[in-house]
């Protein structure tokens, strides 16, 4: 059974995160350029962000719907990233989870690797009697995305890929503060909500179980053990 190393980074600057998350996927590319790659550690890392929007790499400016002058006097920062997607917001009662794996030991197929990250948020919503789904054409976690006007994200995801070593990840809304979403489109979708496990269950959820709950998920999906440090 393949292991993938587990660590909880805590709450941590999405800066901090970032260049973290690069030096990883640095250290695991340059074992494959000098045919080494059979030394190359999978990592999985959950972390909580400080209030912060991540504009990916084709992401549209306009799906910010205030200024950058006002994000600085509300201390929410702001930051053009190198993943996949559109706006996205990173805040405290939040699971954000970045993968840093080889998907040359799992599967070389990134529609195989999103859906299974997607699978791991359904089984996850599936244990608070939540029933998680798919939106054709659209990355991530739905709840009601065939109903018009219900359509209400829990989930969004956005990776990079560099010779099949992954980074970022997936953001989870467990008790974040949605008024956040307002100030954005997200994900570059209109007319579409965002929601958490919160505001779906009508009260607040222990975070630290959910993680447990989806590290759980994460490794019957990727059949993999998770080994924490």
């Amino acid at each position: 059974m393949k292991q993938i190393v587990f660590k909880d980074l805590g709450r941590m600057s999405y800066k901090d995160a970032w260049d973290f998350q690069e030096s990883k996927l640095l250290k695991k590319t340059n074992l494959k350029r000098t045919g080494e790659a059979d030394k190359i550690q999978n990592e999985l890392f959950f972390v909580e962000h400080n209030p912060v929007y991540t504009l990916g790499k084709s992401g549209h400016e306009e799906n910010v719907l205030i200024s950058k002058e006002a994000l600085e006097k509300r201390g929410i920062e702001y930051f053009h990233i190198n993943r996949g997607g559109d706006i996205t917001y990173h805040g405290p009662g939040q699971i954000v989870g970045y993968p840093i794996i080889d998907l040359e030991q799992f599967k070389t197929d990134l529609g195989w690797y999103l859906r299974s990250l997607e699978e791991v948020m359904i089984l996850t919503l599936a244990d608070y009697g939540l029933i998680g789904d798919r939106s054709p054409g659209e990355t991530g976690v739905w709840l009601d995305p065939d109903k018009k006007g219900f359509e209400r994200k829990i989930c969004a995801m956005g990776i990079r890929c560099s010779r099949w070593v992954t980074m970022h990840g997936f953001a989870f809304n467990v008790n974040t503060d949605m008024s956040y979403f307002d100030l954005i489109v997200p994900c570059g979708i209109q007319g579409k909500k965002a929601t958490s496990l919160q505001k779906e269950l009508g009260h607040p959820v222990d975070i630290e179980e959910v993680k447990n709950r989806m590290k759980n998920h994460f490794a019957t999906v990727f059949h993999a053990e998770l080994a924490e440090i």
